[in-house]
């Protein structure tokens, strides 16, 4: 599963810093896949859509912080937890049920963003 922030958020913006893939952003940001690795050109998605790495997308969330869905790999690969979830004050990151993933979906994610 992807985790996603709830509405319980307050701002402190402890996960952002945590995420190794930049999948966390301020409420109101853009966001693009390319945003803290070395991708260039096209990155595949799980759902097999092509998208342009630079690209700039409309924020998530325009007032709590979000964690884009497509870029979060619930830190398989990296760390033995979430750490967004492991650094929150109030317990907010939890994993998104709507969005159940393998761990092979999640370190093809990892690898397609960390080559």
């Amino acid at each position: 599963m992807a985790i996603i922030i709830t509405d319980e958020c307050i701002n402190c913006g402890a996960c952002e810093p945590e995420c190794p893939n930049t999948a966390i952003y301020e409420g109101g940001i853009e966001w693009s896949y390319g945003e803290g690795n070395n991708v260039t050109g096209d990155i595949e998605l799980l759902s097999g859509d092509k998208v342009d790495v630079e690209k700039k997308h409309t924020p998530v969330d325009d007032d709590l912080y979000f964690i884009v869905p497509d870029k979060c790999t619930e830190c398989v690969g990296f760390h033995e937890e979430p750490q967004c979830a492991a650094v929150c004050p109030v317990d907010c990151c939890v994993p998104d049920p709507d969005r159940e993933e393998t761990e092979d979906q999640l370190l093809y994610k990892k690898g397609s963003m960390h080559l």
